[in-house]
């Protein structure tokens, strides 16, 4: 019964012995404690600003993906803009004489070869353009009868050697007029029916992708009557800002999208000049459509790539981009979690940001669920100030 005493007042008497003896001593450890800590209490306070602290547990279960900022890109300018027939492959048909249209022989769509009678003309003009054809023709036949004429009788020295050069020179001169009349004929038609009407040929191949006349319509010489467009190859037509443009050359790579359709295209004209309305610069892409996928005056989406415009452009995914205290911010990858990082932005294209200032390229940073991070960060600071 004394020992278990003498065992139960131990460690009252050592304790009063440590406070006897060391007193000062345990002040001391007590105090450093203390210190310590408030120093931990107060390192929540003072912790780097923007930082979550995050193991790589935690990220894969909060579903952030880890993505690597690509330097050495440049831009992407994504446009609205239509289809439109190559300037260079579409021709405008017009009336070379006034008259009324009494035939059309093609409807809008529809495929023409070049040579093709696509429009028929009645005009008094055209049967005075006919009738000296074939006064010509007449005159020049006469012509070449007296020739044959003063030919055998010169052999036969029947007539004089002048007959014959005055005979050889009004043939000429009549053939002379027939071509000019044949030529007149060609420039306002190829000949169809009767004498007073002209065929419209059509001067290339392709589909009519406009219609102007209407049968029975009286038309004006030089009149439109058709477009005839060559659909194999199709444009699209941008309009770019001065800056934007200064970045696009001929040959510069295009992708033409819409729905689920793509096609690649190049850049085959800048223009030098500003649009006098839109004070924007035209730029036009070709496209190869011999496939028939695209249709003339169909809305689309370009996407025009440009280099970088100074240095090493830096790219990240839109996902990673986040507002954080009014500055656009990215979440970096450190040891011990992220770190919110200030950048500049420039260009954006499809899904992806250029970014001008405030990564160097290669960094990890956050890119799917960054959001996370956002809130997150929004919660430590309404804690910190809570305290």
């Amino acid at each position: 019964m004394k020992k278990l005493m003498i065992g139960a007042a131990a460690p009252f008497a050592l304790a009063m012995l440590l406070a006897g003896c060391g007193g000062e001593e345990a002040a001391t450890d007590t105090s450093a404690a203390a210190t310590e800590d408030k120093a931990e209490n107060s390192g929540e306070e003072t912790a780097e600003e923007g930082v979550v602290a995050l193991t790589a547990q935690q990220i894969k279960a909060a579903g952030i993906e880890i993505v690597r900022a690509a330097s050495g890109g440049g831009g992407t300018l994504t446009l609205p803009a239509t289809i439109e027939g190559d300037p260079q492959g579409t021709q405008v048909v017009s009336a070379a004489i006034g008259g009324r249209v009494v035939a059309l022989n093609r409807n809008l769509g529809e495929p023409v070869s070049r040579g093709q009678v696509i429009a028929i003309i009645e005009s008094r003009e055209a049967a005075t353009i006919r009738a000296e054809v074939e006064a010509a023709s007449a005159r020049s036949a006469l012509a070449q009868s007296n020739l044959r004429r003063e030919e055998r009788l010169f052999k036969l020295r029947v007539s004089p050697e002048r007959d014959l050069v005055a005979a050889r020179t009004a043939a000429t001169e009549a053939n002379i007029a027939l071509r000019l009349a044949r030529q007149q004929v060609s420039a306002a038609g190829v000949a169809a029916g009767g004498l007073n009407r002209i065929g419209v040929a059509a001067p290339t191949g392709g589909r009519i992708t406009a219609r102007s006349a209407v049968l029975g319509q009286t038309v004006a010489a030089d009149a439109e009557l058709f477009r005839i467009s060559d659909l194999s190859r199709v444009a699209v037509t941008v309009s770019l800002s001065p800056a934007d443009a200064a970045r696009v050359r001929v040959g510069t790579p295009v992708e033409v999208s819409s729905g689920g359709r793509r096609s690649a295209a190049r850049v085959s004209f800048v223009s030098p000049i500003l649009d006098e309305s839109t004070r924007l610069v035209t730029v036009i892409a070709l496209i190869d459509n011999r496939a028939g996928q695209w249709r003339v005056g169909e809305p689309v989406t370009a996407l025009i790539a440009t280099p970088a415009t100074r240095g090493e452009a830096v790219t990240v995914p839109t996902s990673a981009v986040q507002t954080v205290e009014n500055r656009q911010t990215v979440f970096v990858r450190t040891s011990g979690g992220f770190r919110a990082q200030p950048v500049t932005l420039g260009m954006r294209g499809s899904g992806t940001v250029t970014v001008t200032a405030g990564l160097q390229g290669g960094e990890e940073i956050a890119g799917q669920g960054s959001f996370t991070l956002k809130a997150e960060l929004a919660k430590g600071e309404a804690e910190h100030g809570g305290h």
